[in-house]
C-alpha cells in the first residue's frame, strides 16, 4: 500500500510540474498578445480607427470556438477569451 501511495504522490508531482510549465507558457503568451495589441492599437491610432472593434471580437471568438477541440467548453472557451481580452484593453489603459 505504501509504494503505492508513493507512487500516486511522484505522479502527482509529475503532472504539477507539468500543469506549472503549462502556467509559465500561458503566462508568456499572454504577455506578447498584449504586446501586439498595444501595437495594433498604435496602428489603429494612425488610421484613425475606433479602439475597440466589437465585429473582430465576435470573428475571434466564432474563429477559436470553430478550432476548439476540446476538453475546454464552448462557454468556458467564450468567458476565458472575453476575459484575455478585456484584460488586453485595461492592461493598455
Amino acid at each position: 500500500m505504501k509504494k503505492k501511495i508513493t507512487q500516486l504522490t511522484m505522479d502527482l508531482r509529475k503532472k504539477r510540474k507539468e500543469i506549472d510549465q503549462v502556467d509559465q507558457k500561458l503566462l508568456i503568451l499572454l504577455n506578447q498578445r498584449i504586446r501586439l495589441v498595444s501595437e495594433a492599437i498604435a496602428v489603429k491610432r494612425e488610421m484613425g480607427e475606433k479602439i475597440r472593434n466589437l465585429k473582430r471580437e465576435k470573428e475571434i471568438l466564432e474563429e477559436l470556438k470553430s478550432k476548439n477541440k476540446g476538453p475546454l467548453k464552448e462557454m468556458e472557451l467564450k468567458k476565458v477569451f472575453r476575459d484575455i481580452l478585456g484584460m488586453c484593453r485595461r492592461s493598455l489603459e
